[in-house]
């Protein structure tokens, strides 16, 4: 156990230990100044003590704090143990209830060597620790040890105590008791030395923390055994499954497990670097990144954006209920789509890659798929959600969606409310927002649904939970939207009907695999369109961009502002039209934005606000209340941002009037001034003012920033590529 006092020369830091030649030792490297085998001989004027003992120990050391009146003096007491259960039980028999001050710690760092000589100054820099504050606990305290693990270079976060215990059991004690078996079972054979001699890097990696200290990992199995056991009672599930499709020869079986896993190790990796992405482990993020984007610059050259998020979504979905093997080349590899390829993963479809865009789907047909084994985490993919809750509301099985922070915010009841009409049942969290519970095995009925408002998302729900229902299902929508769903069903050899504003399709049929070739998403870009589009001197080529008469409103609308924009080398692949767009610099002219084209380009207006703030005159938006439920509310949030740079607007209920450049107003000079943004953690609004800053005359500093990986991998080198100078910066939040 450690100590923390202060006398009148300033901090002290105090040991005790059962072995005085280890305070010795102690002393003599500098890393505390006294110390004592008796704790009570050490606790007067101390303010913090940290409980570095064996868990089965801490029992006996509180008791030993206890009897010195340690929490009544007010000491602060936290501890480093690697299950906090057992330790909370321990408190609250031995003070009567959990103390105030008493502040439950474990950091995810350690060494298998232990003892003082063992000491690293820089153990803990960069790495986790978790503390698990009960609702009583003393802010202070709380504060105090948050700022003891931060001096040591540490991120901190919170969870609560069963969570804690749940996940270490998986993350680090089933390890180290797999690590522990493996290296004895092969240390008692015959040709041990052999084993060991040959052991690639791999073997020694794994079993490197079975040199850890044996008492100490006795006293965690025994502290945390339940936990542990069902730990160990889903992995010894998991080996006799692969053990029987070993035995078989199984290798579809085969397959799935190990993309599952190769692929699960990569896309956590990729949401836990992210830090507005810690869902795995219910943490709290402590960092935002923030975009600081120079003034001026030129947008030219030959650029590709990004797969279509839309269709690179649909293609797994498609793929995973074809019959077959689909291949897909383009494929999307942002965070939103790789969440919807782990879904599938998790729902027994095997999938090889992404590998540089390209996925391979072995097909499992309209009933194949199989109850995941908790959770389905979506990110922040609300299109993701939505069509999953109307493909999953067939299925045999119980599933729960979740997403992230931002997504949990999202309205779901839209597509709860027909699909129940259907014969779904589906529990939402309170206001119809997420998580999604869906009950599987309930029988579905097509429907004749009218939709109030004109949403891709709503219709693909319904059109995929048709596929599963008696009879027909017809959706009408008072505006065209995007129909990439009706043309890859189309595609897939499954009949969709249309005319007019309805489609319909018939339940009961089957889909057969065809091969994908995802166009660039002209959602992404939107932002090179316009940075052209509003720089002078702009000449931009943007290749192999998808252009589906329901998503060219963008298009549509530059045109008419006056942009000189031309689509060349047109050509169709796999059903979906595509161009390259070719951009250069002109004028741009304030319009009353068509209401016929507010449906085709609803996620693009961040951008085009900025296009509008670069126009001479005004432009008028309407019937665009869509854009309220956005990953922000979108409307606010871009009049927020556009009146931090001085931009003359006007907020409706439904749409936004936006006072662009005055007659006579300096051709290439600056449009408006420079500034601070909250882009609220959505994407395009953060995209959309880097893009305004190539005609602010100061720099604009954007916050918020870590969702743009969600919709566009790579932004930042492809704006900098064509002229933007932009960087990157952590914020401690």
């Amino acid at each position: 156990a450690a100590g923390f006092g202060a006398d009148e020369k300033g901090a002290e830091i105090l040991a005790c230990d059962p072995d005085a030649d280890e305070i010795a030792r102690g002393i003599e490297m500098g890393l505390i100044d006294r110390g004592d085998t008796r704790l009570d001989s050490l606790l007067e004027g101390v303010d913090l003590v940290v409980l570095a003992v064996p868990v089965l120990a801490m029992r006996q050391v509180m008791g030993e704090l206890a009897a010195a009146g340690a929490v009544e003096q007010g000491l602060v007491i936290t501890d480093v143990g690697s299950t906090k259960g057992a330790i909370r039980e321990a408190a609250v028999e031995v003070f009567g209830g959990m103390p105030a001050s008493l502040v439950l710690g474990h950091p995810i760092a350690g060494s298998e060597k232990s003892g003082v000589a063992a000491a690293n100054p820089e153990l803990y820099v960069g790495h986790k620790v978790i503390l698990t504050p009960e609702p009583s606990t003393d802010r202070a305290a709380l504060g105090s040890v948050r700022a003891l693990w931060e001096a040591a270079g540490a991120e901190v976060l919170e969870m609560e105590v069963a969570r804690h215990d749940e996940v270490l059991a998986r993350t680090s004690h089933l390890p180290h008791l797999l690590a522990f078996s493996l290296v004895d079972t092969l240390a008692r054979q015959d040709e041990r030395l052999d084993i060991f001699r040959y052991a690639a890097g791999g073997f020694r990696d794994f079993t490197r923390i079975a040199g850890s200290d044996p008492v100490m990992w006795r006293d965690i199995f025994v502290a945390n055994r339940d936990a542990v056991l069902h730990a160990l009672d889903d992995f010894e599930a998991g080996v006799a499954r692969l053990r029987e499709a070993v035995e078989r020869g199984d290798t579809d079986a085969m397959l799935a497990t190990f993309d599952r896993a190769s692929h699960a190790r990569h896309y956590f990796d990729s949401l836990l670097n992210q830090t507005s992405y810690q869902a795995e482990y219910q943490m709290q993020a402590q960092d935002q990144l923030r975009y600081r984007v120079s003034p001026g610059g030129g947008v030219t050259g030959r650029i590709r954006v990004p797969g279509d998020k839309s269709i690179s979504h649909r293609s797994i979905m498609l793929g995973a209920l074809a019959e077959g093997v689909t291949e897909v080349s383009g494929f999307l590899e942002g965070e939103d789509s790789l969440a919807t390829l782990q879904a599938f993963r998790e729902m027994g479809v095997a999938i090889e890659g992404p590998h540089q865009g390209r996925v391979t789907v072995h097909g499992v047909g309209l009933h194949g798929l199989k109850a995941p084994a908790g959770p389905l985490y979506v990110g922040n993919a609300g299109t993701a959600m939505r069509l999953f809750a109307g493909l999953l509301a067939g299925q045999s099985f119980d599933t729960e969606l979740t997403g992230d922070h931002s997504l949990t915010k999202r309205p779901m009841g839209r597509v709860a409310d027909p699909l129940r009409e259907m014969g779904a049942v589906i529990e939402t969290a309170e206001g119809g927002r997420p998580p999604m519970k869906i009950k599987g095995g309930q029988p579905l009925k097509g429907i004749d649904y009218d939709m109030p408002m004109a949403s891709a998302q709503v219709k693909s729900c319904l059109l995929l939970a048709g596929l599963y229902a008696e009879g027909e299902t017809r959706v009408r929508e008072p505006a065209p939207t995007r129909d990439h769903t009706e043309r890859m069903l189309n595609g897939f050899g499954y009949e969709v009907g249309r005319e007019g504003d309805t489609c319909w399709l018939q339940g009961g049929g089957r889909l057969t695999a065809a091969p994908i070739d995802v166009p660039s998403d002209i959602s992404s870009a939107t932002f090179f369109l316009v940075a052209a589009a509003i720089t002078p001197g702009a000449d931009l080529v943007l290749e192999h961009v998808g252009t589906n008469p329901t998503r060219i409103g963008v298009i549509n609308i530059l045109k008419q502002m006056g942009a000189d924009l031309r689509l060349e080398n047109e050509r169709e692949v796999g059903g979906e039209p595509v161009a390259d767009l070719h951009i250069r610099y002109a004028p741009l002219k304030g319009i009353d934005i068509p209401v016929d084209q507010v449906p085709l380009a609803i996620d693009e207006f961040p951008a085009l606000f900025v296009a509008a703030a670069n126009a001479e005159g005004t432009t008028r938006l309407r019937e665009a209340a869509e854009l309220r439920v956005k990953e922000s509310d979108r409307l606010k949030a871009m009049a927020d941002g556009l009146s931090a740079l001085g931009v003359e607007n006007r907020l409706y209920e439904d749409g936004i009037d936006i006072v662009g450049r005055r007659e006579g107003q300096g051709g290439d000079g600056p449009s408006y001034g420079g500034g601070r943004i909250d882009s609220l953690g959505d994407h395009r609004i953060a995209m959309a003012f880097s893009v305004a800053a190539l005609r602010a005359s100061g720099e604009i500093v954007i916050d918020d920033c870590a969702n743009v990986a969600t919709s566009f991998p790579g932004f930042v080198d492809l704006a900098r590529r064509v002229g933007l100078t932009l960087a990157e910066e952590q914020e401690a939040s």
